[in-house]
């Protein structure tokens, strides 16, 4: 696979300037090695669980629970009607402690905790995590990751991440979003976290299951990433995460560069597969082209023409706007 593009820790200027408008990944070396807790993971797991521990408050997390046999693989059962996981509450506290429990253990369980929001379960974290690279007076989700030898399946997310790694190596694989038709996808409303996912393993792939998976492959992007390494990745982008030691560790920065309220577009597509899907071909291409126009700009402006207060849903975007339209299709929805 191609190598994923290296560069220096840069500015922030930088970063928005010549790394942001490529929307290509790319990874900085060394970029948060001065972070205390990526010394502290340096240090051994048990340095790492203490320095955490001290920042966790008791407040419960959501915990993935997977017996042995999955191999740090969480993923759907067989029938795609469940998961080969359990989720479980438990404090950032009793998490570590499992997780230390099990260290050299020929075949532990698979434990993982995910996007933990730090403000919220490690606050005075917050000041000890700086990132000079990234503009932290827009809303940012600053989340933490902590688990064994797991395996996280191909997923999107609808934000740009920068994703550093405190402790454990981890090797990301990433596609380009257009990837889609190639990724055999599984189902968009009952997803393991939120987002949909690929079907398909990618250290171990059924190509008579996913033949054209290996039309993906050509365009797939790799890289291995050391505690202190740090790596953009591009809103949209498909990417597939292995923890390649016992104890591991990341924390990442999620950003959206929209105008608030920040919506999800997923919704957007739920409703669109519900009420376009089935239209007649005619139909069907005269919306395409409805959308090309209205959103996707085709044709520049659509309401160049209009004068601001005829506008309507078009005009330029205001929480009052929002809110008229979120009504709109509230009571559209419901009658």
């Amino acid at each position: 696979m191609r190598p994923i593009v290296e560069y220096e820790p840069m500015d922030r200027a930088t970063f928005e300037r010549e790394i942001v408008p490529k929307g290509e990944p790319a990874v900085f070396r060394g970029l948060v090695a001065d972070w205390s807790v990526v010394r502290a993971g340096q240090a051994g797991p048990q340095s790492l669980a203490q320095m955490l521990r001290d920042a966790a408050t008791d407040e419960p997390i959501q915990v993935w629970f997977g017996p042995p046999e999955i191999e740090g693989r969480f993923n759907y059962d067989a029938e795609l009607s469940g998961f080969n996981f359990e989720r479980k509450l438990a404090t950032v506290d009793q998490l570590l402690e499992l997780l230390l429990r099990q260290l050299g253990h020929e075949k532990p369980y698979s434990m993982y905790a995910g996007g933990i929001p730090i403000p919220k379960h490690l606050p005075s974290l917050v000041s000890a995590i700086p990132v000079n690279m990234l503009d932290m007076t827009r809303e940012t989700l600053i989340s933490l990751w902590i688990g064994n030898r797991t395996h996280t399946t191909t997923h999107w997310d609808q934000s740009q991440n920068l994703a550093c790694v405190v402790a454990g190596r981890r090797r990301f694989t990433l596609f380009p979003p257009k990837e889609l038709k190639n990724l055999y996808v599984g189902p968009l409303d009952f997803t393991l976290a939120g987002q949909p996912t690929s079907l398909v393993n990618i250290d171990a792939p059924d190509l008579e299951t996913y033949p054209q998976f290996t039309e993906a492959l050509k365009t797939a992007q790799r890289a291995e990433l050391d505690p202190g390494d740090a790596l953009y990745i591009p809103a949209l982008w498909w990417h597939d995460v292995l923890s390649l030691q016992d104890f591991g560790s990341l924390i990442n920065f999620w950003w959206r560069d929209a105008e608030p309220p920040l919506l999800s577009p997923i919704y957007a597509l739920y409703h669109a597969v519900i009420t376009l899907k089935d239209l007649p071909p005619n139909e069907l291409a005269a919306w395409r082209n409805m959308f090309d126009h209205y959103v996707f700009g085709d044709n520049g402006d659509p309401v160049v023409h209009l004068p601001e207060p005829a506008r309507g849903i078009l005009r330029q975007r205001t929480p009052e706007l929002v809110a008229r339209v979120k009504k709109l299709l509230s009571d559209a929805l419901s009658s």
